[in-house]
C-alpha cells in the first residue's frame, strides 16, 4: 500500500508564489511507487483548500491550483489536512510558514512533517537570533547592529554609522528569500532601507557589507547530520535580490564551488556546528561569504530552501550523488525518524 505525502503549499507570506513553484517541482518529482501525493493550498488570506491529487506523476502541464482556481472550492477547517499515517511536506517559505507557527500546528495534529521542529525554525528564520545563538557558538559572521521599532532613529543611524562602513545592508530580521532587503551606500540611504524594512518586521538587522562570493552548503540529517561539497551563486545582477532569484532566474551556479579544500572543510563544519546549535533536523542550506582575504562569515541558515528542481539545495545534492527524487525520499524517512522520537519522549 502507497503512503501518502501531503504538499502544503501557498501561504500568507510575500513568497507564496515561490512556494507554489517549489510544490510543482516536488509534485513532478515524487516516487509515485511509493507515494500518493495529496495538495493543500493556503490562500494569502490563510484558509485551506485541499486541491489536487496524484497517484502517478502528472502531465507537464497541470498547475496547482493557486488563489485564481480555487472559486469553486470550499474552504476546510485547517485541522482536516490530518491523515493517520501521511507526511506533510510543508513547502512554504517566509513568516506563517517556515518560522515555526506551521510546525507547531502540524505537532498539535500529531503528524510527521518535513523540515525543522518549532523551536529551530523559530530561531533560524529570525536573522537576529540566529546571529546571537551562533555568536555562543563561536562561528565567524559579519559585524551587525540592529533596530527595533519604536527605538530611536537617529541613535540607530549613528551606531550603525560607528560600528560599520557603507555599503551597508538592512534586512528584515523574520523574512526569507532576500524580500525587503536593501543595499545603502549614505546615512540617507541607511534610513531609507529601514523604514522599508520596517514594512515587513519590527526588528531590522543592519549589516555590514562585505566584499565576498556567495558560498552554500546543503545540510541532510537529524543527529547524523550529513553536509554537501559547497556550491557558488555566481550572478549577473549587482545585488541577488528576490527578483533576480525568482522572477528574472538571473542567477548561475558553480557546482562544486571552486574553492580551496580547507575552505570547503572550514564551511561545511561550520555548517554541520550551526545546525547542531540550532537544533535544526531534517534540511536546511548554509549560506557563507567567502571574503578576497580568505575571511569565512557564516551569513545564514535557511530551514526550508528554494527546493525546485533548479535550486541550490537540491542541485548540491545531485552532485553528491543523491537524486531529487531520492532526497524527498530521504526527507521523508527523516520526517518519520524524528516523530517517533518525540513521540516516545512522552511515554
Amino acid at each position: 500500500m502507497k503512503e501518502t505525502l501531503i504538499l502544503l503549499y501557498g501561504g500568507r507570506s510575500a513568497e507564496r508564489e515561490v512556494s507554489v513553484l517549489t510544490a510543482e517541482s516536488v509534485m513532478r518529482a515524487v516516487d509515485y511507487n511509493r507515494f500518493t501525493v495529496k495538495t493543500y493550498f493556503i490562500s494569502r488570506e490563510g484558509a485551506f483548500y485541499k486541491t489536487q491529487e496524484f497517484d502517478q506523476t502528472p502531465d507537464v502541464t497541470v498547475r496547482l491550483m493557486t488563489n485564481d482556481g480555487i472559486a469553486d472550492l470550499e474552504s476546510l477547517n485547517p485541522g482536516a489536512i490530518y491523515e493517520e499515517g501521511a507526511v506533510i511536506f510543508p513547502l512554504l517559505h517566509g513568516p506563517m510558514g517556515e518560522d515555526g507557527t506551521i510546525q507547531g500546528f502540524f505537532e498539535i495534529l500529531g503528524m510527521p512533517y518535513v523540515g525543522t521542529g518549532v523551536l529551530a525554525s523559530s530561531m533560524a528564520m529570525d536573522k537576529i537570533s540566529t546571529k546571537r545563538i551562533l555568536e555562543s557558538a563561536g562561528i565567524s559572521q559579519v559585524p551587525y547592529t540592529t533596530y527595533f521599532e519604536g527605538e530611536n532613529l537617529a541613535a540607530a543611524l549613528d551606531e550603525a554609522e560607528a560600528k560599520l562602513s557603507y555599503p551597508i545592508f538592512v534586512k528584515p530580521s523574520n523574512m526569507g528569500s532576500s524580500v525587503g532587503i536593501s543595499k545603502a551606500e549614505n546615512r540617507a540611504g541607511l534610513q531609507e532601507a529601514i523604514l522599508e524594512a520596517l514594512r515587513y518586521d519590527s526588528r531590522i538587522l543592519i549589516e555590514q557589507g562585505v566584499d565576498a562570493r556567495e558560498i552554500e552548503v546543503a545540510i541532510l540529517g537529524n543527529q547524523d547530520i550529513q553536509t554537501t561539497l559547497p556550491g557558488e551563486v555566481v550572478k549577473d545582477v549587482a545585488f541577488y535580490d528576490y527578483k533576480a532569484k525568482y522572477i528574472d532566474n538571473k542567477i548561475e551556479m558553480a557546482i562544486p564551488a571552486q574553492i580551496p579544500d580547507s575552505v570547503a572543510n572550514e564551511m561545511r563544519e561550520a555548517a554541520r556546528k550551526a545546525f547542531h546549535a540550532l537544533g535544526g533536523t531534517g534540511l536546511s542550506r548554509c549560506d557563507f561569504f567567502y571574503t578576497k582575504e580568505g575571511d569565512v562569515f557564516l551569513n545564514e541558515l535557511n530551514t526550508m530552501p528554494g527546493f525546485t528542481q533548479w535550486s541550490m539545495y537540491p542541485l548540491l545534492w545531485k552532485n553528491m550523488g543523491l537524486s531529487y527524487p531520492d532526497l524527498i525520499s530521504t526527507l521523508v524517512d527523516l520526517a518519520k525518524e524524528v516523530y517517533e522520537k518525540r513521540q516516545a519522549h512522552f511515554f
